[in-house]
This record gives structure tokens, sequence and C-alpha cells, in this order.
């Protein structure tokens, strides 16, 4: 189930990026936008890649809890909609105080974005040692979720 969901979604992205690269080339074409990419716009499929098997791993890990924890998708709902909050996307990591970016950077979604922002636009954060830690948290979440998926999956069946 998570897998598919995954595919769909890149789908959807990939459209939605579509409509992104038509408006970053008007603005591209600009000279006064401000855009201005870099090379580090081609770490774009390492980006998207990184991000699929995070979503990936949570998926996994989220599925199993909530076929043995029924009222955890409610709690789940909420926290994706705080996960939004505590990630680049509202704030740029630029705009937070130096002495706080450390709270932010825990997060391992704020480096893809980050990197992300730097490549296509030419502002944001660029780390290798954040994305390296966003690579090692994703590797690390994701065996973890296939073990607590594969321990939770022999008494599947008796909960659903």
């Amino acid at each position: 189930m998570p897998l598919s969901v995954i595919i769909s979604n890149l789908l959807k992205f990939f459209i939605q990026f579509s409509l992104f690269i038509i408006v970053w080339i008007y603005f591209l074409s600009n000279n006064t936008s401000g855009v201005n990419p870099n090379t580090a716009i081609l770490l774009f499929p390492a980006l998207v890649l990184l991000t699929s098997v995070l979503s990936l791993s949570f998926g996994i890990l989220f599925s199993a809890l909530t076929t043995k924890y029924r009222d955890m998708r409610f709690l789940l709902q909420f926290g994706v909609q705080l996960f939004m909050y505590v990630s680049s996307v509202v704030i740029p990591l630029s705009e937070i105080p130096e002495k706080y970016q450390w709270i932010f950077k825990l997060n391992p979604l704020v480096p893809i974005i980050e990197t992300f922002k730097y490549g296509f636009l030419g502002t944001g954060v660029f780390s290798w040692a954040d994305l390296l830690y966003a690579a090692s948290f994703t590797f690390v979440i994701l065996i973890f979720s296939v073990i607590i998926f594969n321990r939770v999956e022999r008494s599947f069946m008796d909960t659903v």
C-alpha cells in the first residue's frame, strides 16, 4: 500500500513540477526576478529519491502502527500538518535565528527542501553535512520501519 501511494504521489509531483518549470523559465528569462540557479540543481534526482524513500519509510512505519493502534491515524493527520510548520516550507531556514536553526535541522526534510531552493532559485542554505544527515536518517528509519513492519505483520490478521 505505501509504495502505491508513493508512486501515485510521484506522478502528481512530476505534473506539478512541469508547471513549476514553466513558471521558473519565465522568471529565469526576466533578469530582475532574482532567480539564480546553480549546479546544486543536478542533485534534483537524488533529492526526489531521498524524499520518496523517506516517505516510504514513514508510510511503512505508520501503516504498521495504525493497524495495531487504530486511533493513531487521527494523531497522524494532525502530525503531518504540524510537521509542515517545523520544516522550511513555511519559514525559510535563513529567517530563523542562528541559535535555533539546529532544532529545525533535526527535521530530515529541511536540508532536502533547502537544497531544492538553493539549486533552483539560488536562495536557501546548502550543506553537504546536512544532506548526509538526511540520507543517514532516511536509511535508519527505513531499516527500523521494515523491522517494525515485519514484527507487527504476524498479528495483522488478528488485529484487522
